[in-house]
């Protein structure tokens, strides 16, 4: 009836585009109250006027309006609402979604406004681009507001981008991100031997800032990587992101990439230019700075001109990243300065001159490297630099179920991981959870045997890949050995050359020295590399880098031709390339890379370390007394004893190094030792060769009060170390591990080094309740320990239970910091029970949780006779006058009490009196915190006069 009422009204313009035989009257219906909105507020008002008319007297109250519907600004206000927004310009919307739904659908998954499933539905390949588009807009304005936000602010955002772009460059960028979208969908890392597809298998690694940011608590996404988040020099215009060997940093870039080419992330730029500084290391001929960028990364098919002006006239609108700047054959250097964009120069000086900014200064670059080879030239031409941790353990169990396509076995192998806490710390590192992945059935399940050294998990892969590439042949864990002695030495010889001269890609050419054969090849550690922008012969690496170092310490190991000083210049990580050249197999590898000798003396730099560091802590592993049988076969034992001598004596020689730097003390301090660079590289090196009496000896030497590894990447594998190590010394010690990602799981690592701790400082480390609990258990047993700090965490009051059975348990214990984490007044009134008990507490800090009035009171009750604390900190707890007053009986009766911070609180004036009186009555109270409560100007200058010991 409306339909027919309307129609006439309209002459029949829009029946038959409405009115559809075979389809529901409420598609229909819908339909015609979309063409009746997009004609008007006149069409509008024509259609209520036509439901007036047509329905019966009894319905139309269901249709009524209120009377201030018709009010202009009321209107005007509904119709300015970013669903009706959606409404009013859709055609011109649908226009322009029809070219990226792809995009626009990625970044609605990312943005969480749609889910895998709404994706899925609009997609239909049923459906045209238009129709896609349409379905897109309707599934948006069904989510609400926020979406409807995020999707005009995301077309807003592309159609800017897009109008500073001409055609020419227009057809460039969509040849770029063709070409991105292609090397970036499947997996690339570790040889992308499964074929995974990128979105599948993608899992967060653990993401933070390096630099203390006020705005920034905890770990930041992957957009904010390129943001304005945690900017530390508004000069610079280069992004570090550094992370341990397998920690996933070109797995990162890869997503960036992808996310890019699909406008699903990185809208700012128009351009992007991915640089990979392995590739890099093969080019030897100068360049220009435009040859750089057209010739390694997506040619022009033309106007190189025209696209390169762009370039210069835009920097800011531009993406650089450089993936593996520690694989360089040269260290970060600002000596030789370049600013012309189409002047030849080396490789690296291009590069260096980018990052610097002396080169087309304003491109946003994002550059990737292991910690070890960051020097203080190259931060400070950082505009900020971002730490990637590797998985947490929400990460570790993504990964799993990701990789795994049935869930029978994903749940079981995280079952078999839970019930290892070794190998479940292992897979924190990527790299590492993707072998145990790979190889579950070999790692997982074995009682005793199970792997619990990164050298057994390599071990255990290596086997797993000559078992499937020939699983009738080998069938023990040490047939390999035998069967396959030859091309793993053929492939250590090359693995090694390319350790000491920093190569990591191979020609066939290259192969020949090493006499490597296509059988070789086929066992799937050295893979064909996919460098689709250098115009030359088949080029090959190594699955990881990881896996080139293994396969270089097995060469160390099991050669007879190296020279017998190899393994200490290997610890020494010095002069090993003059080594290399009093050897056969060294001159034909340096040879065949045209590296000039003299260079070598002078560019045996920083960058070489991360590599020849692996290399040495497998070698360390490799001759350790559980495995060194496996080479008894094809070494005499009198060569492969001196080799373990020899790495013993290099541990023992560098761990007396780092002791004998300690500085002597200050008067009246104790004495304690910064971690200096390699300690930590040290300590695993005698965890992997599993040698109680090396621990013991290098220990013995230690006499430290402090043991200082703060800012050291410290996480569940190097826990495990550390307690293997560190149990072993003579005297307790003072171990601080701020700033790092020891975590849940490498809390549970620490605890067999608990008895000789005497404090314990593991401020911002991500640990949970779930930590503290076994921390707790443990160290009620320690006689020594007596202090444990954990700010920025992420505890809760669970863990406020424990704490109280600490301080009933442990009448010694003098120190609890508990500041920056997630405790309300039920945990406050847990640690009261605690504190009622305890007789011997100094310390108590619990800034930066919420407490509130009712924790304060709890609190105050509990400590009101006690005689031992000096030093109580609330800090922006959320109290009040309430939580004041009560605390001011403390201030008045307790004899001990020495400090009371009340700062960032709520406190008003009726609460401060109340401190004011309890001070009148205890001498020994020297200062009570109390700036930024809710005092006025004129009370706090009034309270101030009347006692100096409120500090405002």
């Amino acid at each position: 009836m409306v339909l027919a009422f309307v129609a006439t009204c309209w002459k029949n313009m829009f029946r038959f585009h409405i009115h559809v035989s075979g389809r529901p009257l409420y598609t229909n219906a819908r339909q015609l109250l979309d063409v009746v909105y997009l004609k008007g507020e006149s069409s509008c008002g024509l259609f209520l006027e036509a439901l007036k008319q047509v329905l019966p007297e009894e319905q139309p109250a269901g249709f009524s309006f209120p009377d201030h519907w018709w009010d202009p600004e009321v209107r005007e206000e509904c119709q300015n609402t970013f669903c009706q927004t959606l409404l009013t310009q859709r055609p011109s919307l649908v226009s322009t979604l029809q070219h990226c739904v792809d995009g626009a659908l990625e970044a609605l998954l990312t943005s969480a406004h749609f889910t895998s499933a709404d994706c899925e539905g609009i997609r239909l390949p049923l459906r045209t681009p238009s129709q896609q588009a349409r379905c897109l807009l309707d599934h948006v304005r069904a989510k609400g507001e926020a979406a409807a936000k995020f999707l005009l602010e995301y077309i807003q955002q592309g159609e800017e981008s897009g109008s500073i772009l001409n055609k020419k460059t227009q057809t460039f960028q969509k040849k770029l991100r063709s070409s991105l979208s292609a090397q970036s969908c499947f997996l690339s890392t570790y040889g992308g031997t499964s074929h995974m597809s990128l979105d599948d298998i993608y899992t967060d690694g653990q993401l933070e800032l390096a630099e203390a940011c006020p705005d920034v608590h905890g770990p930041i996404g992957l957009k904010d990587i390129t943001g304005e988040v945690g900017m530390i020099n508004e000069e610079a215009d280069t992004v570090l992101v550094s992370g341990e060997a397998g920690s996933g940093k070109s797995t990162l870039l890869q997503r960036l990439h992808l996310l890019w080419a699909r406008e699903a992330a990185l809208l700012e730029y128009l351009l992007l230019f991915p640089f990979s500084c392995r590739r890099l290391n093969t080019e030897l001929s100068e360049l220009s700075f435009k040859e750089l960028l057209f010739q390694h990364c997506c040619w022009p098919d033309r106007d190189q001109d025209e696209i390169f002006d762009f370039i210069q006239d835009h920097p800011h609108l531009i993406l650089f990243t450089f993936d593996g700047l520690d694989e360089l054959k040269q260290s970060f250097s600002d000596e030789h300065r370049l600013c012309c964009p189409t002047q030849r120069a080396p490789v690296h000086v291009l590069l260096f001159n980018l990052i610097q900014g002396s080169l087309l200064k304003g491109v946003r670059k994002v550059v990737t490297s292991r910690p070890s080879a960051v020097t203080p030239v190259l931060k400070k031409n950082l505009c900020k630099e971002v730490l990637l941790k590797g998985f947490s353990p929400s990460g570790i169990d993504c990964f799993v179920r990701k990789h795994h396509s049935d869930p029978t076995v994903a749940a079981k192998v995280l079952q078999s991981l839970h019930t290892n806490t070794t190998l479940l710390g292992l897979c924190h590192s990527p790299v590492l959870c993707w072998i145990v992945s790979c190889c579950h059935k070999e790692l997982l399940g074995c009682g005793e045997g199970s792997p619990q050294t990164i050298t057994d998990v390599y071990l255990t892969i290596v086997e797993h890949f000559f078992q499937h590439h020939s699983p009738l042949r080998s069938t023990g864990k040490i047939s390999w050995h035998r069967e396959y002695l030859d091309p793993v030495l053929r492939l250590g010889q090359l693995a090694f050359k390319g350790i000491v001269s920093t190569c990591y890609i191979f020609s066939d050419k290259d192969l020949d020295p090493c006499a490597i054969t296509k059988e070789d090849l086929s066992l799937g550690f050295l893979i064909q590399s996919k460098d689709l922008s250098v115009f030359r012969s088949k080029c090959y690496e190594f699955l990881h880098v990881t896996m080139q170092c293994f396969f270089a310490a097995v060469y160390v190991v099991v050669s007879k031709d190296l020279d017998r000083s190899t393994i200490p210049k290997l610890f020494e990580l010095k002069n090993l390339k003059e080594t290399s050249l009093r050897t056969a197999c060294f001159s034909a590898c340096l040879l065949y890379q045209q590296v000039d000798e003299c260079s070598l003396d002078k560019d045996a730099t920083a960058v070489e370390t991360p590599n020849l560091q692996m290399t040495a802590t497998f070698a360390s592993g490799l001759l350790s007394q559980r495995h060194r049988s496996l080479w008894l076969h094809c070494c005499p034992a009198t060569a492969i004893d001196r080799k373990t001598r020899q790495v013993s004596k290099c541990l023992s020689k560098g761990m007396q190094k780092h002791f004998k730097s300690i500085p002597q003390p200050v008067a009246g301090e104790k004495k304690s030792m910064h971690a200096m660079p390699g300690f930590v590289w040290l300590i695993k090196c005698i965890y992997e060769m599993q040698e109680c009496s090396i621990a013991k000896d290098a220990m013995s030497k230690l006499e430290v009060d402090h043991l200082k590894l703060t800012y050291c990447n410290i996480g569940p594998v190097e826990c495990t170390a550390l307690a293997f190590v560190l149990q072993h010394l003579n005297n307790p010690v003072g171990l601080q591990l701020d700033n790092n990602t020891v975590g849940d799981v490498g809390v549970e690592q620490l605890l067999p080094c608990m008895h000789i701790c005497h404090s314990l400082y593991l401020r911002n480390n991500n640990i949970t309740d779930e930590g503290i609990h076994k921390l707790i258990a443990k160290s009620i047993q320690c006689d020594n320990f007596h202090k444990i700090a954990l700010f920025n965490n992420r505890l809760t009051d669970a863990c406020t239970q424990d704490f109280s059975l600490l301080l009933k348990t442990k009448q010694d214990f003098i120190s609890l910091r508990l500041g920056n984490n997630n405790i309300t007044a039920e945990g406050a009134k847990q640690l009261a029970e605690g504190l009622r008990v305890n007789k011997s507490l100094k310390f108590l800090g619990l800034w930066g949780n919420s407490i509130g009035d009712a924790g304060a009171e709890a609190l105050a009750s509990a400590l009101e006779g006690n005689t031992t604390l000096v030093w109580l900190s609330l800090v922006g707890n959320g109290i009040g006058s309430a939580g004041a007053c009560a605390l001011s009986k403390v201030v008045k009766n307790n004899v001990s009490l020495e400090e009371l911070w009340l700062t960032e609180n709520c406190i008003t004036r009726m609460g401060v009196e109340c401190l004011i009186e309890a001070l009148q009555h205890n001498a020994n109270v020297k200062s009570i915190w109390l700036r930024n409560n809710d005092l006025c100007l004129e009370e706090v200058e009034e309270m101030a006069q009347r006692e100096s010991r409120l500090l405002f």
